[in-house]
């Protein structure tokens, strides 16, 4: 016993493994070895820049943000719309006001901001604030698009009464309510903003399944339960520990002594130390881990700006950008460079994992190499030295994969060269319009095909369209589908938008990501969802 007490102390004292009493309860039995607690470590190779949801912008923030704060409607593990803050809601018949039905049971966690630090319980006023806050230019929050062009200019957030709250719209947006999942629209007190000011950002006060408990720098941060929290037996877990090892192979290692839970993703260096050629777990580590993979809304492509494309420049003939589609096995793709975790891109722009993607309905590109030299041949390239070079800008994390492509490309006679950047650069590079072919991929922003397919809309800057993509036939189906309440109607309408996508092509469809998670096996009821949003309410460690 004492030799534990005498660890205990060192931990503390030198800040590696802070556990508070109320936090971690460790026990000793008759051997004296410490027995595990029932809270869940995992690693981030990222930092935590802000716990304020008006800034959660990046999934390293998004995760965290997602533990200690809610919203007023959420998703299932299958995308469908669920109640949380709200317990119903209401579309009026023009499609212009939502009005939401508010718990009336639900407390934000206990903090100095509130008087005699107690909780409160949340009320309509405290979402209109948080609403209003996004749009305030003084918060400045990158979250500001969800509702600046969407909402009316006078009364856009109405609080009816405490448990009554309502928004009006400028025009219907049929995709709302999956906008509204997002963690920037989570709901916080006034006072927590004017009692932390500037220190708003490491003082969330929120009314999620776990609350901040200590904060220490890049050393780590600690979450505990919520005692108060609004659903009966969740969270099941006393607390979250979350490290900051900027190493992946560090980290991974740190993983294989089950010093962390879980591990998020692969990397060349340990891949086919956990997995198959195919994908699956290796049977070595079945004892120990669990491999757990799901659609991720993540669609990888190269983009052609069609700006840049001059008439005589041979991108210019759709024939051409069809034959640059059909030359490359996506599926040696995935195998060779994926590890088996991924979905070759042979629909459409929309990824799987959508109640739109329909790859029956939606038929994109096989690998056809011979179909691709016919079309060339049609659009007058019958040779490698009719072809002028393209240059493919992209960022070191993916030389391999345009590599691959590269080297499919020149097998049906196109010259290409690879031009690395860093990935600042290529983005900035894409905003201004400088470039013609770039690597790039797009992460849902919400779980609905519209955040795919306004990549596509004309009347959009870039970002997102950064293609400079403009059909008059896709505009008028974009603008009847966000007004299309009846969700059949809208499936229809996206589906028909795919298919010009996929027909004029200015882009090289690759793949859809997938996430891969591994879990020790003492972790129970973790899920994965398409969104990559790692929630933990239900989740047991049985140790």
């Amino acid at each position: 016993m004492q030799n534990a007490l005498n660890l205990l102390w060192r931990s503390l004292k030198n800040f590696k493994y802070l556990f508070l009493l109320a936090f971690i309860f460790i026990t000793c039995k008759n051997n004296d070895k410490p027995i595990r607690t029932n809270v869940f470590h995992y690693n981030q190779t990222n930092y935590i820049s802000t716990l304020d949801p008006a800034f959660s912008k990046s999934q390293n923030n998004i995760w965290v943000i997602d533990h200690i704060f809610n919203q007023l409607v959420d998703l299932d593990n299958s995308l469908k719309l669920q109640p949380e803050i709200a317990k119903s809601w209401s579309i009026s018949k023009d499609g212009l006001i939502y009005r939401f039905e508010l718990r009336t049971d639900i407390k934000f966690h206990s903090n100095p901001c509130f008087q005699n630090a107690m909780p409160r319980i949340l009320n309509a006023q405290d979402v209109v604030f948080s609403f209003n806050r996004l749009l305030d230019p003084n918060v400045n929050s990158p979250g500001s698009w969800i509702f600046s062009d969407k909402v009316d200019s006078i009364n856009a957030f109405q609080a009816i009464n405490d448990s009554v709250f309502e928004i009006k719209l400028r025009t219907p947006f049929a995709p709302l309510l999956n906008l509204l999942t997002m963690q920037y629209c989570s709901v916080m007190p006034k006072e927590a903003a004017l009692y932390y000011g500037k220190d708003l950002n490491k003082n969330p006060v929120g009314t999620g399944p776990f609350m901040l408990k200590k904060w220490l720098g890049r050393k780590g941060m600690f979450l505990n339960r919520n005692p108060h929290y609004f659903i009966s037996g969740s969270p099941e877990l006393e607390g979250i520990r979350i490290s900051f090892i900027e190493d992946r192979n560090t980290a991974y290692l740190e993983f294989l002594k089950d010093e962390i839970d879980f591990f998020s993703g692969l990397q060349a260096s340990f891949a086919l130390q956990l997995v198959t050629k195919d994908g699956f777990l290796r049977p070595d580590k079945e004892k120990q881990l669990k491999l757990m993979k799901g659609d991720y809304l993540n669609t990888e492509y190269i983009g052609i700006n069609l700006d840049l494309v001059t008439r005589d420049h041979p991108l210019h003939d759709k024939r051409v950008r069809q034959a640059l589609n059909y030359s490359i096995d996506r599926q040696k793709l995935i195998q060779v460079l994926k590890f088996g975790i991924g979905t070759p891109a042979h629909a459409g722009f929309v990824p799987k994992g959508l109640p739109g993607f329909d790859s029956s309905l939606v038929k994109g590109y096989s690998y056809n190499p011979q179909k691709a030299r016919t079309l060339l041949i049609e659009a007058g390239y019958e040779s490698k030295d009719s072809f002028p070079e393209l240059v493919i800008y992209t960022n070191k994390d993916y030389v391999d994969i345009i590599t691959f492509v590269a080297k499919q490309w020149e097998e049906i006679g196109v010259p290409v060269r690879i031009d690395l950047v860093e990935t600042a650069t290529l983005r900035e590079k894409m905003r201004q319009s400088e470039i013609i072919l770039f690597r790039a991929s797009w992460v849902a922003d919400y779980p609905d095909e519209e955040s795919f397919l306004n990549v596509f809309y004309s009347k959009n800057p870039a970002p997102p369209n950064y293609t400079r993509f403009k059909n008059k036939k896709y505009d008028a189906l974009y603008e009847l589908s966000i007004k299309e309440t009846n969700t059949v109607n809208r499936k229809g309408l996206y589906q028909k938008m795919d298919s010009i996508i996929i027909d004029e092509a200015p882009v090289i469809f690759l793949f859809y990501d997938q996430t891969a998670w591994f879990v020790q096996n003492h972790i129970h009821h973790l899920q994965t969802n398409s969104i990559n949003l790692l929630k933990l309410e239900s989740v047991i460690d049985s140790f």
